[in-house]
């Protein structure tokens, strides 16, 4: 009967025994260490503030003034400038050769660059005047770069070095003079 208990008791026994035996299992080894962080590199210095993209003639505003229209004996003349007086911008025709001279109002050096809708030329120009000296390009009035001129969408530039561009409005008295001068 001894045997019998054990026996019908050794199963209830044999659970808790288990549990004792699981819990003598070795702990869990400690982590391995990390590795150190490896070193921040260091801080990029602010870039300096970027200049502004130059913007193209196109889209600049356009230099204060008007053009004026003048006949003059020798051939008709168009003036561009916030007064008649004192254009910053003469267009004039010499009927005698058949020529049209651009002259800009301030002196300078070199060349005068036009640009048109249609792209960039380059007129070689000398100094001309004695009173107020103007930088002179002449062309042959059927020169097809005159046309660019006046038929520019809306407005063309004139550059010369170390002068601020002339943004201008391309009217009618423009072609007015350059048809005068081929006629």
């Amino acid at each position: 009967m001894r045997l019998t208990r054990f026996l019908v008791s050794a199963p209830a026994l044999a659970a808790p025994l288990t549990l004792l035996v699981a819990g003598c299992v070795a702990p869990p080894s400690a982590p391995a260490p990390r590795p150190a962080p490896a070193p921040r590199p260091a801080p990029v210095p602010p870039a300096e503030p970027a200049q502004p993209a130059a913007v193209e003639w196109q889209y600049r505003p356009a230099t204060p003034g008007n053009w004026t229209y003048r006949a003059d004996p020798a051939g008709p003349v168009a003036l561009f400038g916030e007064s008649a007086s004192a254009p910053r911008l003469t267009l004039r025709c010499d009927r005698a050769t058949r020529r049209i001279s651009l002259g800009r109002a301030g002196g300078g050096q070199g060349a005068i660059t036009v640009r048109t809708s249609y792209g960039a030329s380059s007129w070689p120009a000398v100094i001309a005047g004695t009173q107020v000296p103007q930088l002179t390009a002449v062309r042959g009035a059927s020169d097809a770069v005159l046309d660019q001129l006046a038929y520019s969408r809306g407005r063309f530039a004139l550059e010369v070095q170390g002068q601020e561009t002339l943004i201008v409005p391309a009217w009618a008295e423009i072609s007015r003079v350059i048809e005068e001068c081929r006629g």
